[in-house]
């Protein structure tokens, strides 16, 4: 395999984060590659147009993966949640690596359709089995590629979004454990006012404290 860079082998792959080639996203699946720890037939979302698109990237002959692709590659699909069965529980919402679905706790939740990457990640979280896959027309070269672009924004977009979240709930932390700390040194220092001023009582000759 021909060195190539992790950016190159990102940008050919179908950003659906769904994890089947083994690795937590896309982008870890391509550093796999780039470093040669991983093969380039793992991807059954981008199929044997990605296999092929990787192989002459990488200068990999691709003839002996194209069967087990074939048969392994993944339709266009999307999800949609059945309105009565859905219990509002969010767990898919927390899986969806796009911020496909929205809704709230104990709500309805709906699958925004066009950026529903198909990944498959909500449905295993469903505790009521609520989430169907719907097969779709095979996208035209130009239409995967919008829908990869698709997927790439939105899916950093939410990682940016956590990374905040994650932010402000560490500076949360951080000053409701400095308002405890000061909380704590201000009933010590009332305690230790309190204690010295009972042995300033206690140490006045006894007919002071008889007066």
């Amino acid at each position: 395999m021909k060195p190539v860079t992790i950016k190159q082998i990102d940008e050919l792959l179908p950003q659906t984060q769904c994890g089947l080639c083994g690795y937590k996203g896309c982008r870890p699946y391509a550093e796999a590659i780039a470093r040669g720890e991983a093969s380039i037939n793992l991807c059954p979302p981008g199929g044997v147009d990605t296999l092929q698109a990787l192989a002459a990237l990488t200068d990999v002959n691709p003839e002996t993966m194209l069967e087990e692709m074939y048969a392994q590659q993944k339709p266009t699909q999307k999800v949609v949640i059945q309105e009565a069965t859905c219990i509002g529980c969010t767990k898919c919402i927390q899986a969806c690596p796009v911020d496909a679905i929205i809704g709230a706790a104990k709500q309805m939740h709906f699958v925004i359709t066009d950026a529903c990457n198909g990944c498959e990640l909500c449905i295993e979280p469903c505790p009521v089995d609520c989430i169907d896959i719907q097969i779709l027309p095979t996208l035209s070269t130009a239409e995967k590629t919008k829908q990869q672009v698709s997927n790439r924004q939105r899916f950093m977009a939410r990682q940016s979004r956590l990374e905040r979240w994650q932010s402000e709930k560490k500076q949360q932390y951080q000053t409701i454990k400095l308002e405890e700390t000061s909380r704590q040194q201000t009933v010590a220092s009332r305690k230790e006012a309190i204690l010295a001023a009972i042995e300033r009582v206690k140490k006045k000759p006894h007919d002071e404290t008889t007066t």
